[in-house]
């Protein structure tokens, strides 16, 4: 059985010049997304037979002798938690950017290949260039779990093939849709050398655009060594960014890549993980 989470929504492009048609299409995924969100019964805790490993195990199973630290942090001491963004890049990343070079933070991105590393490739080199994790999200959103061994290959491996044309490395990391996943992924994702990461705070940024609403959603879920998931192709999230990141500074917080917060120890490939 399947893994399934809370749902990662697929992009919208709803902006005021965009063609009549992919306004339509923005309104379709978005309305496709809650419905994926109201159906989803199934939950880590539920009957899903598969392994997660956390941050912090992470860590401690690191090998004697490895790096103390990744970067500037060292998350066995700092409060560390990690800023993910979702199925972008879009028309908002580029202020996103700019706030996360204001805010001195890092964040790690889990991209979409067509219609965004495809639409927005300068948006992609300056993420790599910037500090910040460049990672998947698949090519076009598919479910991995209900489509075939060859669909999934290619879901992962054209936008990894992208991402590298453009920043010269290729992405270690991956979240499934929806955060759904089994064996068969696993292993797949083992075969190209691909780690997949979930999270542990999410603020359904794809039912709202609140930034308020946002801001108290992953404020009250965070916790140290947390994942927050949110989506920059919506226009209630990245105005609620600098508010997050700056009352969780005020609460102690140190944020960090993906990386990071594993360091020393690495992402293995075929392996989950969340906090």
């Amino acid at each position: 059985m399947p893994l399934t989470t809370e749902t990662s929504s697929t992009p919208t492009h709803a902006t005021t010049d965009a063609p009549r048609k992919m306004r339509g299409t923005g309104r379709r995924l978005r309305g496709w997304a809650l419905a994926s969100a109201a159906g989803l019964a199934l939950t880590l805790s539920g009957c899903a037979q598969v392994d997660t490993v956390a941050p912090s195990t992470a860590r401690a199973e690191a090998a004697q002798g490895a790096a103390a630290r990744f970067g500037t942090v060292d998350c066995r001491e700092a409060k560390c938690i990690a800023l993910t963004f979702d199925a972008g890049p879009s028309e908002n990343s580029a202020r996103l950017l700019d706030i996360l070079k204001e805010k001195k933070v890092p964040a790690t991105f889990f991209l979409l290949g067509k219609r965004h590393i495809e639409k927005y490739p300068e948006l992609v080199k300056r993420m790599a260039a910037e500090g910040h994790e460049v990672a998947s999200h698949t090519w076009d959103h598919k479910i991995l779990t209900r489509i075939s061994d060859a669909e999934i290959r290619e879901e992962l491996t054209r936008p990894d093939d992208a991402i590298e044309r453009l920043t010269g490395r290729k992405p270690t990391l991956m979240r499934p849709p929806q955060g759904r996943t089994d064996a068969d992924v696993h292993k797949i994702c083992k075969e190209l050398g691909l780690a997949e990461v979930l999270w542990s705070v999410t603020a359904k940024d794809y039912t709202t655009d609140d930034s308020a609403l946002i801001t108290k959603r992953v404020l009250d879920q965070s916790s140290r060594d947390g994942i927050i998931l949110l989506h920059d192709i919506y226009p209630g999230t990245v105005p609620a960014v600098p508010g997050i990141i700056d009352a969780l500074k005020a609460r102690g917080y140190v944020f960090v890549t993906v990386p990071q917060l594993l360091a020393p120890g690495r992402a293995e490939p075929g392996k989950v993980y969340r906090p």
